[in-house]
């Protein structure tokens, strides 16, 4: 069986780095009915504290810019996660697809049809990887 750069790659590094923990907590956390509450009571906490502000203008752009920032930083976090999930599955696939060819090549025997869907099963393995 050939191998895999991708997968060389991720079990040569000895384990994920501080930053892929981080985000896989963060992403556990976000992704539950819990965060959208906090979400909402901040929301409420918010709207409540209009008196507290000086004017309008700074009430909504306390909002706005808490808003920005907070939707940046799980936009990082979130397409950080879905990209390595992406990049799992598609190991999966290679590694299904690897299998498959070798147990089509052991009973090709004298057909070239099979031999030739071999062939191009081997080379869509790692395809992502080339483009």
């Amino acid at each position: 069986m050939r191998s895999n750069p991708a997968a060389e790659s991720r079990h040569s590094s000895g384990g994920r780095a501080w930053f892929e923990r981080f985000v896989d907590r963060i992403n556990d956390h976000i992704s539950r009915a819990p965060f959208f509450g906090i979400i909402v009571v901040a929301l409420a906490a918010w709207a409540v504290s209009k008196p507290l502000w000086g004017s309008t203008t700074k009430w909504e752009l306390g909002l706005h810019t808490g808003s920005a920032i907070l939707s940046l930083l799980l936009l990082v976090l979130l397409e950080n996660a879905g990209r390595r999930g992406e990049e799992a599955s598609q190991e999966k696939l290679n590694v299904i697809a690897e299998a498959l060819s070798d147990l089509m090549s052991h009973q090709a025997g004298d057909s070239e049809e099979l031999r030739a869907s071999v062939r191009r099963l081997r080379d869509a393995v790692g395809l992502e990887e080339r483009h």
